[in-house]
């Protein structure tokens, strides 16, 4: 622990007012000479603030658990740190001989750094289209899973639920984008994608307008309400046609981190 003895009255000369807040004395703990760490440091640290009593020979601690300093944030600490009429009653113990004494204790924790590489990507070169024509539409289980497809650099598969999901007010057919390669991606990857999905008809397209997602190893899923049942089997919009239908995917892989 380090202990610093401050002469109250020389503390109080340096400046036009004590460091006070709503009449309480505010003690901080700040990083000294951060121009010669790396650049963007960072640090988790525990630390603890001790005032001493000297009648009573114990200590005042204040401690914090865990506290993060970086390059926007390099001190942190108590804004009432003890009462100002508390510390200058001397009967108290803490300032005797116009002189009190300050201590803290700090356990810096080691921070594994994180570096982000982020790849911004030319649409025009990755954007594709994948199209299915699925066949014995009535005759689909619950759940439609198309084979896995590469695109924009990377593997991904579309499921239907093709007789609705019967938790919606509207019963609708609902549509999963799985992007396969997330699945192995590292706490920290991620990429973001623009896409369109489409039913086209014979005399009309069906699509949910540009939708965008950003695929991680815990989010390897988007999913939406496609098109509703009754709308989907209506023969004048025609999507169901000798029992098929055309299913049509554009991905446009965005930004890969």
């Amino acid at each position: 622990m380090m202990r610093e003895t401050h002469n109250l009255s020389q503390w109080a000369s340096k400046s036009t007012k004590w460091p006070c807040f709503c009449g309480h004395v505010y003690v901080y703990l700040a990083l000294a000479e951060t121009s010669s760490l790396p650049v963007d440091w960072e640090f988790n640290a525990i630390f603890t603030i001790f005032l001493y009593n000297q009648i009573l020979d114990n200590y005042l601690c204040f401690r914090v658990n865990g506290r993060h300093f970086n390059e926007t944030k390099s001190e942190w600490g108590f804004s009432k740190f003890i009462s100002k009429k508390r510390l200058c009653n001397e009967s108290n113990g803490y300032l005797v001989d116009d002189k009190f004494v300050l201590g803290a204790e700090v356990f810096v924790l080691k921070r594994e750094r994180v570096v982000e590489s982020v790849k911004l990507l030319k649409p025009s070169i990755y954007l594709r289209t994948h199209d299915w024509k699925i066949s014995r539409f009535s005759e689909l289980e619950d759940v439609w899973i198309s084979d896995k497809f590469p695109m924009g650099g990377f593997n991904w598969k579309v499921k239907l639920v093709p007789k609705g999901d019967f938790s919606s007010k509207d019963l609708a057919m609902t549509i999963y984008l799985v992007c396969v390669s997330a699945g192995t991606f590292d706490v920290h990857q991620k990429i973001s994608a623009e896409f369109y999905v489409r039913l086209k008809g014979r005399s009309t397209v069906h699509d949910l307008g540009k939708r965008s997602h950003w695929f991680t190893s815990s989010h390897t899923t988007w999913a939406a309400s496609f098109i509703r049942l009754t709308e989907l089997h209506n023969p004048k919009k025609g999507f169901l046609v000798d029992d098929c239908c055309n299913l049509q995917v554009e991905i446009s892989v965005q930004v890969v981190v």
